[in-house]
């Protein structure tokens, strides 16, 4: 069974800035896809960010330039770190792992991330 650990969600200012983080553990081998998603009320899911195996990064257009993916493989976690955060970036983001072996889609539970007006 594979288990993802997210942490980091909380409220900041506009401007501010958070990290997000989520670990994954269980039974899981040759993770390729990492990465975020968010979900603002009456919102479609969309894509936050990604990053593959191999390094390769992906980001949504509202959050590029301000907002950088990382991942560290031998702890299977990935990393989001959010600058110049905006009242827009109210969202609960979800992480999304991608494994080959098996293949597989991993979902975390979902943090909240809040910029108050």
């Amino acid at each position: 069974q594979v288990q993802l650990a997210e942490s980091g969600g909380g409220s900041v200012q506009s401007g501010g800035s958070l990290s997000l983080s989520c670990a994954a553990s269980g039974t899981i081998f040759s993770i390729d896809f990492m990465g975020w998603y968010r979900q603002a009320p009456g919102k479609e899911r969309e894509l936050v960010a990604a990053i593959t195996s191999g390094g390769d990064r992906n980001y949504g257009d509202s959050v590029r330039g301000r907002f950088t993916i990382s991942r560290d493989n031998g702890k299977n976690t990935v990393y989001l770190q959010m600058n110049s955060l905006k009242l827009e970036d109210t969202a609960v983001y979800y992480c999304i792992v991608v494994s080959r072996v098996p293949v597989s889609i991993y979902w975390g539970q979902g943090t909240q991330v809040t910029v108050p007006l």
